[in-house]
C-alpha cells in the first residue's frame, strides 16, 4: 500500500488512525479528511487504501465507499468505526466494504489485521468476524431466495432494507402502516429470517439495496 486515505471526523483519532496505516505499510503516504466533503475531494487522486468512519458531520461515510466502487477504483475500503451493531456491518459490506475494524481495538490489532490484506485476507475485527459467523450459521440458506415474494413484498423489502420505518414505509407506497407491518411478517417467513439487518443482507443479494426509480 502506497497512498492511503483516512477519512475521520475527530482529529485526534484520525492522527491515530493515520499513525496505524503509517506502521502498516512503511513509506506510505496517508492522506486524511476530516468531513464527507474533504473526503470527497480528495478522490481526484486514486488510493490504494481507504480507512473510512460511517459516522461524518455531514454525511456518512458509506456515501464515500459508494463513490469509489461507482468510479470503479481499485481501493481497498475499510471501515472503521466504534458502531459494531449488525445493521451498520450488514449496509457497509452490502456498499463495497473489503473490512470492518472497530476502532475500540488496540492499535497492534488494527495494524496486524491491515497488514493481512496484503495476503488476502479481509481487515475483520475479531468481535466483527464472529457476528459474521454466527449470522451464516443461524440463517440457513435460502433456496431461490425472494423468489416466492410478490412485487409488492419485494418494495417493502427494498424499503426496510434502506433503514426506513415502517410508518415511513407506509407513506412512500401510500399503504396503512398495518399492512407494511403485515408484509413484513410475511417477508420475515418466506425468507426465515427474524431482524432488519438480516433483511438488509437478503436485499442486497437480490440487488434490491438500490433506491427505487420515482414513479
Amino acid at each position: 500500500m502506497k497512498h492511503v486515505l483516512v477519512v475521520e471526523d475527530i482529529a485526534e483519532t484520525r492522527r491515530w488512525l493515520a499513525d496505524i496505516a503509517a506502521t502498516a505499510f512503511p513509506g506510505a503516504t496517508v492522506d486524511s479528511a476530516g468531513s464527507l466533503r474533504a473526503g470527497r475531494g480528495l478522490l481526484t487522486r486514486t488510493f490504494d487504501l481507504a480507512l473510512i468512519d460511517l459516522g461524518l458531520p455531514d454525511g456518512s461515510g458509506l456515501d464515500i465507499l459508494r463513490q469509489i466502487r461507482a468510479a470503479g477504483e481499485p481501493t481497498i475500503c475499510v471501515v472503521t468505526t466504534v458502531m459494531g451493531d449488525d445493521a451498520s456491518v450488514v449496509a457497509a459490506l452490502s456498499a463495497g466494504a473489503d473490512g470492518y475494524l472497530l476502532k475500540e481495538n488496540e492499535a497492534a490489532v488494527l495494524i496486524r489485521q491491515l497488514g493481512q490484506l496484503s495476503m488476502g485476507i479481509p481487515a475483520l475485527s475479531p468481535a466483527i468476524a464472529r457476528r459474521i459467523m454466527e449470522h451464516f450459521r443461524y440463517t440457513g440458506p435460502v433456496a431461490e431466495a425472494g423468489a416466492t415474494l410478490t412485487d409488492r413484498e419485494t418494495e417493502v423489502l427494498a424499503l426496510i432494507a434502506r433503514g426506513l420505518r415502517n410508518v415511513e414505509v407506509a407513506a412512500q407506497m401510500g399503504i396503512a402502516e398495518t399492512t407494511v407491518a403485515g408484509y413484513i411478517k410475511i417477508i420475515y417467513r418466506k425468507l426465515g429470517i427474524g431482524s432488519r439487518a438480516e433483511a438488509a443482507w437478503h436485499a442486497a443479494r437480490l440487488g434490491l439495496n438500490e433506491p427505487p426509480m420515482p414513479r
